[in-house]
């Protein structure tokens, strides 16, 4: 005998509230009171009741869906990000979809409109590009969206990033004030603005001492990375620091300095970025500039939310600060232990 689904009628019984309440919570329509909100999703869970997408869909034209697109689904800040935007509308009556535009500026436009598509109610894109041309398919659409983490120029959208240049500026600082001079900077692709924004707050706060990095444009990816390390360590004098200025990038040293069996940080030492599990894991835990992930994906939802139930105001445009996590990969030094070096 063929069991009838349960109904948003029967999980009101159940919550001993009326259909519309229910129809509140699980729709994220209206605030409703949280001891209450959670015996109805108690009753729901209990009952197995799953609510009518396309119902929704044909009553107001969008998907209860947010769609997500960014540059790699292999790059752990991605991932990290899409989980952070997905535990921020947790219970809030929508779903995520995500896709990836494996750095592709083609991929990006076919992507997003396969994703628009689907109709969603909000959009945020990770773009792959400064210029992300894919931009104006959304406009067209009139979806609200968010940029985030890679800032396109003259946005006219709400965006959500970290304060880059700052982030590069904590690094230096600490290798500085450590004694460190001969420090060498590992930036992954320069013809984007955040790594050269990271790259101008290293120089900024060592001009400040009269001095100047050496740099090397490592590659989006941790082969690539890893490849040209290596020939930059064969090939030049090695540095008393390493500051590396995204994950794939300080994974990519990592390897480089274990192929060589160079100490960190008896040799030379290391700052990293993005803090995840295993950096802290390390025989030697390393000392990393860290993303606030969590916050990031709390301030892209929060100014989606608000343009999907109606804000019009100006363009905002958030930016976060990342922390220095200090940990054993980086020593300091004695005067005659460093010295400068010209830029490369």
């Amino acid at each position: 005998m063929t069991t009838k689904p349960a109904s948003i009628r029967d999980v009101a019984e159940r919550a001993g509230v009326s259909p519309a309440t229910v129809s509140n919570v699980l729709g994220g329509r209206k605030p409703v009171n949280a001891a209450l909100a959670e015996r109805v999703r108690e009753a729901a869970r209990s009952l197995g009741y799953e609510a009518d997408r396309a119902a929704s869909l044909l009553r107001t034209g969008k998907a209860r869906i947010i769609a997500v697109l960014v540059p790699d689904l292999d790059n752990p800040f991605f991932t990290s990000v899409v989980s952070a935007i997905e535990t921020s509308l947790r219970d809030q009556g929508y779903e995520i979809i995500v896709a990836s535009s494996n750095g592709s500026e083609a991929t990006e436009l076919s992507r997003l409109s396969a994703m628009l598509a689907w109709r969603p109610a909000g959009f945020v894109v990770l773009p792959c590009s400064d210029d992300f041309p894919a931009r104006s398919r959304i406009e067209q659409a009139k979806i609200p969206y968010v940029i985030a983490d890679r800032i396109t120029r003259a946005p006219t959208a709400d965006t959500v990033s970290v304060d880059n240049e700052d982030a590069g500026a904590i690094g230096a600082r600490h290798l500085i004030e450590n004694g460190h001079r001969n420090i060498l900077v590992a930036a992954s692709v320069l013809d984007l603005g955040n790594i050269r924004e990271r790259c101008e707050g290293v120089a900024a706060v060592l001009a400040q001492q009269g001095l100047a990095a050496s740099r090397i444009e490592t590659g989006g990816d941790f082969e690539t990375a890893s490849a040209r390390l290596s020939r930059w360590l064969d090939d030049n004098t090695p540095p008393t620091a390493i500051l590396a200025l995204t994950n794939f990038t300080t994974l990519g040293v990592l390897a480089a300095l274990a192929e060589r069996q160079i100490a960190i940080p008896q040799s030379i030492s290391l700052i990293g970025f993005d803090d995840y599990a295993w950096m802290r894991a390390r025989a030697t835990p390393l000392t990393a500039i860290s993303q606030p992930v969590q916050e990031i994906g709390e301030a892209i939802w929060a100014r989606l939310k608000a343009r999907i139930e109606g804000d019009t105001s100006p363009p905002a445009h958030i930016q976060l600060k990342c922390t220095l996590k200090v940990r054993a990969s980086t020593a300091s030094l004695s005067p005659t232990d460093s010295f400068s070096t010209g830029a490369v």
